[in-house]
């Protein structure tokens, strides 16, 4: 599978990830205010320390995301026989890109559809959050690599949108790759949160810069239901669509 359109969507999505994350990983920073303290974090005074807390989090939290990707290739995987069969593979096809249309639309709060299938989610979230109170007060990089891990699974319609292309990827591995370059492409947004504090995630969430990102998914999206309804392979525009491989 192609990933570039996973970690561009990754990055641009995390526009998203400042409001579902950001209270946590501005809360790293000297400078962020009590309110943005979602979880309770006792910080240390060195650069240093806060980065460790930051890039602890930070990896808990892809480890969780590669978890379910393999959970949900693997599942696929149950099933390869049907990879083989053309007409599976345009269906799955399809329903990649309009999931990847569907969270550009999101990020844009243009379709609020992705936002029920967080309401679900919210099932397993219950069961996951009385694992957090242990790790509180945040203030050790151990503690934060598992509240990471935990804080993966909090119900979120775009990693959803992006488990479903993981699990159309056909197998374990190559799930937990396509759920790893998603990761990566929120990294850069959450790292710099984390040192810059709550101004950056002000600035994130502004509405401007969540079309600019809704707009940037949903393209990759529509180029891919444009390959897909015109057929066969299109050169260079080959590598800015999800494409499975045979």
């Amino acid at each position: 599978m192609n990933l570039l359109p996973v970690l561009i969507a990754g990055l641009a999505g995390s526009v998203h990830c400042a409001g579902m994350c950001g209270g946590i990983v501005s809360a790293f920073s000297v400078g962020a205010p009590a309110r943005a303290r979602v979880i309770p974090i006792a910080r240390a005074g060195t650069g240093a320390a806060t980065a460790a807390h930051v890039l602890a989090y930070n990896a808990g939290r892809m480890m969780s995301y590669m978890v379910a990707g393999a959970i949900a290739g693997g599942l696929a995987g149950s099933v390869a026989s049907l990879a083989r069969v053309a007409s599976a593979q345009a269906i799955g096809y399809w329903m990649a890109n309009l999931m990847l249309a569907a969270m550009g639309l999101y990020l844009m709060d243009a379709w609020r559809g992705l936002a029920r299938v967080e309401q679900a989610g919210g099932m397993l979230w219950r069961r996951v959050q009385p694992l957090v109170k242990p790790l509180v007060p945040m203030d050790t990089p151990w503690k934060a690599l598992a509240l990471g891990g935990l804080w993966g699974w909090v119900p979120c319609g775009m990693v959803y949108s992006v488990l479903l292309t993981a699990m159309l990827s056909g197998s374990a591995l190559d799930g937990a790759l396509v759920m790893a370059a998603f990761g990566l492409g929120t990294l850069p947004m959450l790292l710099a949160m984390g040192m810059a504090g709550a101004r950056l995630r002000q600035y994130l969430q502004q509405r401007a810069v969540r079309v600019a990102c809704g707009l940037l998914v949903l393209g990759f999206g529509v180029l891919g239901l444009a390959r897909a309804a015109s057929g066969g392979q299109h050169g260079w525009l080959d590598v800015l669509c999800l494409t499975l491989q045979p």
